[in-house]
């Protein structure tokens, strides 16, 4: 497919937030289109980095001269770089509330924190992920599951800028180089990689720092830090589980997936599509797809993740609960394309172990074959 610029479902509401907040601030992960949606956005307000060493320095020498250059505002671009800005954007847009400014960044540890002190009712606050299926469908991109997969969706990939197997070791390198050693002081770089790739080998499964330290050769405690960085860098999602006592969804260990199944991939070793085809994780893949695309629905459209998953002491257990007690969605995730009965098993019998309304049944799958208005929907992923 061509470059041409690739529209995002998320820019509706970040230009309906607009004529409300002062503020634009959106986060998400190194290279997901943060940049190139903001400048397409706002062409109108002056662009600046400060990742350029030049900019950074007039920012932090003399934050008051740097936010009033223009009038009109600007878009500023990696802002964690600078975040006494914050502070100093604050009493401008107080004094001029039509000034403008448009914030992102790719640390959400980072800027989030100091964002929610120093902006707080003056921001609209919105997290961009990688491309949905849904945001390429339509613009001639890959169509085979496992090329899918593979390739992921990060736009240098979607928009042919940028191939996989150079792309992805090269945003573990620098994630790696830049992110890690900003945010930690890991002594041991080469065990850091093994936690990545261990990681990797457990989407979908439930988190355990201590197996995961015993493995790696640090402490428990140690992990459970590197995984809150992973989490802020957005290279992983972890997903709660399903409580009536939302006190335990805080306590107990969550599932986890990667923000994207390229980089997964490339972490797993695996070289191609045609491997993946054979692989053994790429039904675990298949089911962080669906997780991935539902997570940024919600985001796409200004929301939080109501994303969880069930499973009881029995080992009962459910793909994925979405949406609240009084309306919940169950999906269970297949990459088989053929269906089998026993797919629904599951989805027969959630009512018995959760209270929730569940008002939609779904076995999501990889077959033509759908069925989308029984008490059981059967659909094509492409169809979510």
């Amino acid at each position: 497919m061509g470059k041409e610029y690739i529209h995002r479902d998320i820019e509706e509401v970040i230009k309906e937030a607009a004529r409300y907040f002062p503020v634009i601030t959106v986060t998400g992960p190194r290279q997901s289109g943060k940049t190139t949606m903001l400048r397409h956005l706002f062409g109108n307000l002056k662009y600046y980095s400060l990742e350029d060493l030049d900019t950074r320095s007039l920012a932090e020498e003399d934050p008051v001269r740097f936010l009033n250059i223009h009038e009109e505002g600007m878009v500023l671009d990696e802002v964690h770089n600078v975040p006494q800005l914050l502070s100093y954007i604050q009493g401008i847009v107080d004094e001029n509330p039509k000034k403008r400014f448009i914030l992102s960044g790719s640390s959400n540890f980072a800027l989030l924190r100091k964002v929610s002190q120093s902006l707080a009712g003056r921001t609209g606050v919105f997290e961009l992920l990688p491309l949905s299926y849904k945001e390429v469908a339509g613009v001639g991109y890959v169509n085979d599951v496992d090329e899918l997969l593979f390739n992921g969706l990060y736009p240098a990939v979607c928009s042919g800028k940028n191939i996989p197997k150079f792309l992805y070791p090269s945003y573990i390198k620098t994630y790696l180089d830049r992110d890690v050693r900003d945010l930690l002081a890991v002594r041991s770089m080469t065990q850091f990689n093994t936690f990545l790739r261990l990681c990797a080998g457990r989407i979908g499964s439930v988190f355990n720092a201590s197996e995961i330290a015993n493995e790696v050769g640090v402490s428990s405690s140690t992990i459970q830090s590197w995984m809150s960085i992973l989490q802020a860098s957005y290279i992983v999602f972890l997903m709660p589980p399903y409580f009536e006592n939302s006190r335990k969804r805080l306590t107990k260990s969550p599932k986890m997936y990667f923000c994207d199944t390229g980089l997964a991939c490339c972490l797993l070793g695996i070289e191609s599509a045609e491997q993946l085809a054979f692989n053994r994780m790429r039904g675990h893949l298949f089911e962080n797809l669906i997780v991935m695309e539902l997570l940024k629905r919600r985001f796409n459209e200004g929301k939080e993740s109501d994303l969880y998953f069930y499973r009881d002491s029995n080992q009962n257990e459910i793909d994925i609960l979405q949406g609240n007690a009084y309306a919940m969605k169950a999906l269970e995730i297949k990459s088989s394309m053929t269906y089998n009965p026993a797919f629904a098993k599951a989805l027969q019998k959630a009512g018995d172990w959760i209270k929730a309304n569940i008002t939609q049944r779904t076995i999501v799958y990889t077959g033509e074959l759908e069925e989308p208005n029984g008490d059981i929907q059967l659909l094509n992923f492409r169809s979510i």
